[in-house]
């Protein structure tokens, strides 16, 4: 419903309802100026209020007198209007104001009973109450009638930010529900088994990751993981910088075929540069983790089952990038830039220890006597490592180097040669294995950093000292992904030194 600027003839006045004279520019009964548009009701919502016709006058009743209307001033503003509720005692029906009360609650009745006639909710006329309806607003007393209840359907407002493109749009813009009400916490509840928004805690989280209730985006499932075994623990977190979680892992145990445990650890960081690089990590992992739950117990060697591991994992991340022309459409670069990870695991088994990577993730063994020596257990695939084995720069100089994490091995399509690394150690002492990725160890690079921040009790509680690996990192800067496996390996001391085997 739109108003008008300018009004060329009434057909009664707006105040008073008087019929005006031909000509007349104000109301010859109470002064209103003819010539102006009417003004707006207030900011509130209004509503329809229907009254009985007012009864005919009591034989000896006194006749209801008016107040004399003020003539408009100089600025031509129309003098107020008066309303039957500024005389006391009685209506202009000449009912005392206690039969009002009623024919309030009976409107307030008709308001509120959908589908009367005469009062469509939504659609109340906007407009000036007539003469001889009931008071509203006048004073102490009841609520004015119209005022919504909080829970109330939403309703249309009379009030407008923009007049101007108010009057080409030809209806009156609905209020929006408040979330916060319990109609709408109600309908955006999540049903049984639901995801519930971690910001409200109260709306239903829609498969694109969003509260229906407040709007807020969700966290990732990958954003932060942690999984902890009878001997073994990892986390893994997105971490400060990064918009997703790259990273993967996957930790298990079975048994070998005379009935020892073995336990399997393995961590996959997605390359950046790849496309996918979430979707790589996570099969790898996967597959890698199933392949040696499948070989172990057939009485596969460790050391064997390791590499046939990190094959198994190749062929998965391969397979993310067999995929139709069609898929591949919105990306023309992808056929160029394959999903790709690296890899690293190891494995628990008997009395030995075995690694595998490809890549530069990294495993660390610290001993449980802190005073012994620490080692790291593998050899990066990477520029710097490269430059150091050829002996064109010492360690320092080369990770110093801009090119340092540039790898030159990992799992993908568009890899060079696949060339799985895996080495088998048999320790003579208890100690905890750390498998982790650059997320980490680019906090604590030598063997000594490693074992200084780890804590003391990570052998007892691995979970525990993984997230405070986890915790190390971000403190540092959190500028990559960041996960980390433990796996507390206990042995009866057996005297000096170790057998290592490695390929």
């Amino acid at each position: 419903m739109s108003q008008s600027q300018q009004q060329p003839a009434l057909s009664k006045c707006p105040g008073c309802e008087e019929p005006p004279a031909a000509g007349d520019l104000f109301c010859g009964a109470c002064g209103y100026d003819l010539s102006a548009v009417p003004a707006r009701p207030g900011d509130r919502p209004t509503m329809a209020i229907t009254v009985p016709p007012a009864a005919p006058e009591a034989a000896g009743a006194e006749a209801v007198r008016w107040p004399a209307a003020a003539e408009t001033d100089s600025s031509d503003v129309p003098a107020p209007v008066h309303r039957p509720s500024d005389l006391p005692g009685t209506d202009s029906g000449g009912r005392p104001l206690a039969e009002q009360e009623q024919v309030q609650e009976q409107v307030q009745e008709q308001v509120q009973e959908p589908g009367t006639p005469g009062t469509p909710v939504g659609s109340w006329p906007v407009g000036p109450a007539p003469v001889g309806s009931a008071p509203v607003g006048s004073g102490p007393g009841p609520e004015p009638l119209g005022a919504p209840e909080p829970s109330a359907a939403a309703v249309r407002h009379d009030d407008r930010a923009d007049p101007d493109a108010a009057e080409h749009s030809g209806d009156f813009a609905l209020a929006a529900p408040d979330p916060r009400t319990a109609e709408h916490a109600a309908a955006a509840a999540p049903a049984a088994g639901g995801k519930v928004c971690v910001a409200c805690r109260s709306g239903r989280v829609d498969p694109d990751g969003y509260c229906e209730n407040c709007g807020h985006a969700q966290p990732r499932e990958r954003d932060h993981m942690e999984q902890e075994l009878d001997a073994v623990a990892a986390v893994s977190d997105r971490g400060l910088r990064h918009h997703r979680n790259e990273d993967s892992f996957a930790v298990s145990s079975t048994a070998l075929p005379d009935g020892s445990p073995a336990v399997v650890a393995i961590v996959c960081d997605g390359v950046s540069s790849a496309s996918r690089p979430d979707e790589a990590s996570a099969a790898a992992a996967n597959a890698a983790n199933e392949s040696l739950l499948e070989s172990l117990p057939r009485g596969t060697h460790p050391q064997q089952a390791m590499h046939e591991a990190i094959v198994a994992a190749s062929e998965a991340v391969n397979a993310l990038a067999q995929e139709p022309a069609g898929a591949m459409e919105h990306d023309a670069h992808r056929h160029q830039n394959a999903p790709a990870c690296t890899l690293v695991g190891a494995v628990m088994a008997g009395e030995l220890l075995i690694v595998g990577w490809v890549g530069d993730s990294r495993v660390y063994w610290v001993p449980q006597d802190r005073s012994r020596p620490t080692a790291r257990l593998t050899e990066d695939d990477s520029w710097a490592a490269q430059m150091v084995a050829a002996g064109l720069m010492n360690e320092a100089e080369a990770y110093a180097d801009e090119r340092a994490h540039a790898i030159t091995g990992w799992l993908g399509a568009d890899a060079y040669e696949l060339e799985p690394h895996t080495a088998a150690f048999k320790p003579d002492r208890p100690g905890l294995v750390v498998v982790c990725t650059d997320g980490l160890w680019n906090y604590a690079e030598s063997a000594e950093e490693m074992a200084a921040a780890v804590p003391a009790d990570a052998q007892e509680h691995p979970l525990r000292g993984a997230r405070v690996l986890v915790g190390h990192a971000l403190d540092g800067g959190g500028h990559d992904n960041v996960t980390v496996a433990l796996l507390p390996f206990a042995v009866r001391p057996q005297g000096a030194g170790s057998a290592c085997e490695t390929v």
